[in-house]
């Protein structure tokens, strides 16, 4: 199979038809072979009625429903495990993506080698002061941090080859930084496409101010779970050594005084609190990167989500 399409969605009745019957086209006009795979979020509108409505008229259309909202990283992690196409191709539901994007997509990974495209919207039609100056201050702290040089990490539009979907685990709200958690993968052809942003048209934006508090603090787990999953010792040993030395270091100076000066103050001394809180911190980080290297980062329930529906699956 060519191309798989996966959209997450979450109360888009009113876009699904112009949505579905936008992607059938471009799928028609390109010979591709496809599928196109639906994941309900938990809506409370009739939108799991209109992807029922699709499946029964096209064999190509596949759907799965969550039983309550989850999330979009759920939703896209249940999808790529679901898709069987060459490339894998996500897109939002609120019609800002444009499918005829998608054969270009394709072509970049199939042809050029990519192991991600990421869409970049260079013209953006959302609010200036509460979607597009946040964007660009969350993207250039990903940057930095992450090393990989994308415009827009937060674009729902993004393809991936079969085997770099299939190869990343995306959890919590880890969508946003799938490119990151695929280099931490071992995967590092990544690349980005200029992209067209539509003005939405029906409905109101899902996010809010929450997304960019919650962002940052997934950028900074990333990091760590990125760099220290295997070896948790090399960051918690290299800072309980640190600090256990420092504490032993004014602990001596405190000892040797004492010796020279009998009526040296001992435990009066602001010194002496600040070498046994040391001491105290540099032992617990030290023990937490101990337990660290006995649990595996990896719950086997992190991803175990209740679904209440499928169909064309």
């Amino acid at each position: 199979m060519d191309v798989s399409v996966v959209i997450p969605l979450i109360n888009e009745a009113e876009s699904l038809p112009e949505l579905n019957s936008w992607i059938e086209k471009v799928m028609d006009e390109n010979q591709f072979s496809y599928e196109i795979i639906y994941v309900d979020d938990g809506s409370t509108d009739n939108s799991w009625q209109i992807i029922e409505a699709f499946c029964a008229k096209n064999e190509n259309i596949k759907g799965i429903k969550f039983q309550r909202n989850y999330g979009k990283s759920a939703g896209i992690n249940v999808a790529f495990s679901a898709a069987s196409g060459n490339v894998i191709i996500t897109m939002d539901a609120d019609l800002q993506d444009s499918p005829d994007e998608i054969p270009a997509l394709y072509q970049m990974v199939m042809q050029e080698g990519y192991d991600i495209v990421s869409g970049w919207k260079k013209k953006r039609y959302d609010n200036t002061f509460t979607k597009n100056i946040p964007s660009k201050f969350f993207n250039a702290v990903t940057r930095a941090v992450s090393g990989i040089k994308l415009h827009d990490f937060n674009c729902g539009l993004k393809a991936y080859s079969n085997r770099t979907a299939k190869g990343v685990e995306v959890y919590g709200e880890m969508h946003r930084y799938i490119p990151v958690l695929a280099k931490w993968a071992g995967f590092k052809k990544i690349g980005e496409k200029v992209v067209e942003h539509r003005p939405r048209k029906y409905g109101v934006s899902k996010f809010g101010w929450r997304r960019f508090v919650n962002g940052f603090l997934d950028l900074l787990s990333i990091s760590f779970v990125g760099k220290f999953s295997k070896r948790p010792m090399h960051f918690f040993g290299l800072w309980g050594t640190l600090f256990f030395l420092a504490g032993l270091g004014i602990s001596l100076y405190l000892v040797i005084s004492k010796i020279i000066d009998s009526h040296f103050a001992l435990t009066n001394r602001p010194g002496f609190f600040l070498a046994l809180t040391s001491l105290i911190i540099g032992m617990q980080l030290f023990l937490a990167g101990f337990i660290g290297e006995l649990i595996s980062r990896n719950s086997p329930n992190r991803n175990v989500y209740l679904i209440e529906k499928k169909t064309g699956l």
